[in-house]
């Protein structure tokens, strides 16, 4: 049995962060039920990532919306609204990322729904959290990314400000949330009460930074300097980055430089016998690096200094990674099975219990399919 079996979930949310936190409850065995507008349902339906299409619905919707089920109930309409009295009374968790205001108009905020059901957890996602002058704002991805501060230890030096290439943001906040919710469930097995779970899109990548934003606070708040080559770190030494080689590129992480001089035969690497140097010469010697790794392919650098136990890599595409014994040994992708009968590729959920791997065949819903 799953851990979660037995725990019902109202998934009102939408888009990535609130979806992504309902699926990683499902995975671990909850029920969960979407709650989508019958024009349309939710919007990631329509959210494409690429031209591919499946069963009317986006990749992305198929990949965060398995194993729910899928009700329309049009949140506007007072008589369908009612409808929704005992899948609340029932619940134990609901989840919204809804607008600012918008869960209190309709009736579906914490209060409200606390009087309905005591020991229901409400997890809500927001932007910006429910106070200060940014509430309003949309609480999207790229936006919080560039108010966070985050881009600016992206790309080299003389790079603009970089975005992830991923939507780090609300994927972290959905595991934030899920978090915080399974303290929740906890919490009500004492007090026999639910509460209130709050986590902002804001919040959650201020504390992706908390390493680098605690050196900042406390060493002057002089701004990161990310190296002119090969940045990876702005608060790291050389040789950490992603270098060349005559074929492939090879990651290197914290290393001695002396020694990976020795190791690699780059004699004017030998040279820097004082660690400081690592930091203040850091783009002088990922220069030397850069050069030198590009005299042998990334295959035998790896021959080198793997067997010294070299913190290194060998830098994959997909197609690489996929066919790697690796990946292969994880046991990462899972196949699942649609309701028209076609099969879909996804990952599977990254948390063991036990030895226990947590599957799921079970696709997305379409829109509406476990209406009454």
């Amino acid at each position: 049995m799953k851990p979660l079996a037995g725990i019902n979930v109202l998934d009102f949310s939408q888009f990535l962060s609130g979806p992504s936190a309902a699926l990683r409850l499902a995975d671990l065995g909850a029920a969960v039920t979407k709650i989508e507008n019958p024009d349309g349902g939710d919007i990631c339906r329509r959210l494409y990532i690429s031209a591919l299409q499946i069963d009317g619905d986006s990749s992305l919707f198929h990949a965060i919306n398995r194993n729910k089920k899928s009700i329309t109930v049009d949140l506007k309409n007072a008589a369908q609204h009612d409808a929704l009295l005992p899948l609340i009374q029932n619940a134990d968790v609901v989840i919204f990322n809804f607008r600012p205001g918008v869960a209190s108009r309709l009736g579906l905020d914490y209060r409200s729904l606390k009087a309905i059901n005591p020991a229901i957890i409400y997890g809500e996602i927001s932007g910006y959290g429910d106070e200060g002058p940014w509430v309003k704002r949309p609480g999207q991805d790229l936006l919080i990314q560039a108010l966070s501060g985050l881009c600016h230890l992206n790309g080299d030096a003389s790079q603009p400000p970089l975005p992830f290439g991923l939507s780090v943001t609300d994927i972290f906040a959905g595991d934030y949330l899920v978090q915080g919710i399974m303290a929740g469930l906890v919490k009500r097995i004492t007090s026999g009460c639910g509460c209130q779970v709050q986590v902002s899109l804001l919040d959650t990548v201020l504390d992706l930074q908390f390493e680098v934003l605690t050196t900042w606070m406390n060493d002057g708040q002089q701004d990161p300097v990310r190296s002119a080559v090969n940045n990876a770190n702005a608060y790291l030494s050389a040789p950490y980055g992603i270098y060349p080689t005559a074929r492939g590129y090879l990651a290197l992480a914290m290393t001695p430089i002396p020694r990976l001089g020795e190791l690699l035969g780059c004699p004017a690497l030998t040279t820097y016998t004082q660690p400081d140097t690592w930091f203040s010469y850091r783009d002088e010697i990922k220069t030397l690096l850069i050069d030198h790794l590009q005299t042998k392919d990334c295959d035998s650098w790896l021959s080198i200094l793997e067997q010294e136990d070299i913190w290194c890599a060998k830098v994959m595409d997909w197609e690489q990674l996929y066919a790697s014994e690796g990946f292969k040994a994880l046991k990462m992708v899972q196949q699942l099975t649609l309701p028209s009968g076609k099969s879909l590729l996804t990952t599977r959920c990254p948390i063991k219990i036990d030895g226990d791997v947590f599957l799921s065949p079970v696709g997305a819903p379409p829109l509406g399919a476990d209406n009454p």
